[in-house]
């Protein structure tokens, strides 16, 4: 494509940025913790998708954003790659992690068994109008657990292969620190299986949501039940240089299997974890991750199709890219318009007058 500069409006182009920052107002830590503290879901989202977890700087990003949530990202991931690298975590096992919701549609008895937590699923949709009324809408409190649960539970995964449900194969242990960065290293077909993940753990949601849906409906090849979706909080492990290894603290993670055993021998998995708590993206996720597999090239399913086509900062910059002057580009399309229907058109023989008497 090509494009033409944007020269001689530098004072509009100002004016245009001053006049976004005046509809939000003046930003200060105090916005920045309400916003924190009143949005967490939507703060899970934009670190999972920014692939950083810093609840105050996501605050920061949807702020000085006005809510845009792609301009948050963009923002977010900027300033990520602007930061130096200390460490790398020691690898995180699903069940060492504090558990604050595990769940299973596949079976009803599950070893550690079913933790429901903070969900509105079973709640009823009604919109408190009392509020915009000047009452102050007050939860409930939650009531003390008879019997506390467990904090950890251990992985069904796990548990289903010991029954022969799964087929246990072998990976070949991989060190940490040769573990490939999708943020280093270019996404290449067929990908990776680390590079497939991480591209899924920051994909935009909405889009997930779309192609998971698409083949929840019947593009797919196989129709997911969710085995086990799981909600907590695990230690960032990591070694200090004298060799002592120390918690750098808690993150919140979010991570789904979903299984199908249509025409199978054993049950077939779909797996997909997010930073924050997401069930949604880690659902659809998941589903993605179990269709993929001989996946035709232009199906929804397809991973080149999904894994690019889901990517939140390079998706809706090029969407929006598409604001930028196309002057040249469409004036050319015209030419040709123009000259095609010439080509179409019969030449018009000239008007003949009478000569006079």
């Amino acid at each position: 494509m090509a494009y033409v500069a944007t020269r001689g409006g530098e004072r509009a182009i100002e004016q245009a940025e001053r006049l976004y920052r005046a509809q939000m107002g003046p930003i200060d830590a105090g916005t920045v913790a309400e916003i924190e503290a009143a949005l967490p879901s939507l703060i899970d989202r934009v670190m999972g998708e920014a692939s950083l977890y810093a609840p105050d700087l996501a605050a920061l990003a949807l702020a000085q954003s006005g809510g845009d949530l792609y301009e948050a990202l963009l923002l977010l991931r900027a300033w990520r790659t602007t930061q130096p690298r200390l460490q790398i975590a020691e690898v995180v096992e699903p069940d060492q992690g504090f558990t604050h919701r595990r769940i299973s549609a596949a079976f009803k008895d599950i070893p550690g068994g079913q933790i429901l937590g903070p969900t509105l699923d079973y709640a009823h949709r009604l919109l408190a109008t009392d509020v915009l009324q000047g009452d102050t809408f007050s939860p409930a409190p939650v009531e003390p657990a008879r019997k506390p649960a467990p904090a950890r539970h251990p992985s069904l995964a796990e548990w289903q292969k010991e029954q022969g449900l799964i087929a246990d194969k072998p990976l070949q242990p991989v060190e940490k620190d040769d573990i490939p960065d999708l943020t280093r290293e270019p996404l290449l077909f067929p990908a990776k299986r680390a590079h497939s993940l991480q591209s899924l753990a920051r994909a935009d949601t909405g889009g997930m949501l779309a192609l998971g849906y698409s083949a929840m409906r019947g593009y797919g090849n196989a129709h997911p039940t969710v085995n086990e979706l799981r909600l907590s909080e695990v230690e960032v492990m990591v070694r200090h240089p004298g060799g002592a290894t120390f918690s750098a603290g808690r993150v919140k993670t979010s991570q789904a299997e979903v299984v199908t055993a249509r025409g199978k021998t054993d049950l077939s998995i779909g797996f997909c974890a997010t930073l924050g708590w997401n069930e949604v993206k880690v659902i659809a996720g998941a589903t993605l991750d179990l269709n993929a597999p001989g996946a035709p090239k232009n199906s929804p399913v397809n991973e080149e199709f999904f894994l690019y086509h889901t990517e939140p900062v390079e998706s809706s910059g090029f969407c929006i890219h598409f604001k930028l002057p196309h002057y040249v580009t469409f004036q050319s399309a015209l030419d040709n318009l123009r000259a095609a229907r010439a080509k179409r058109e019969p030449a018009k023989s000239p008007v003949q007058t009478e000569e006079p008497a």
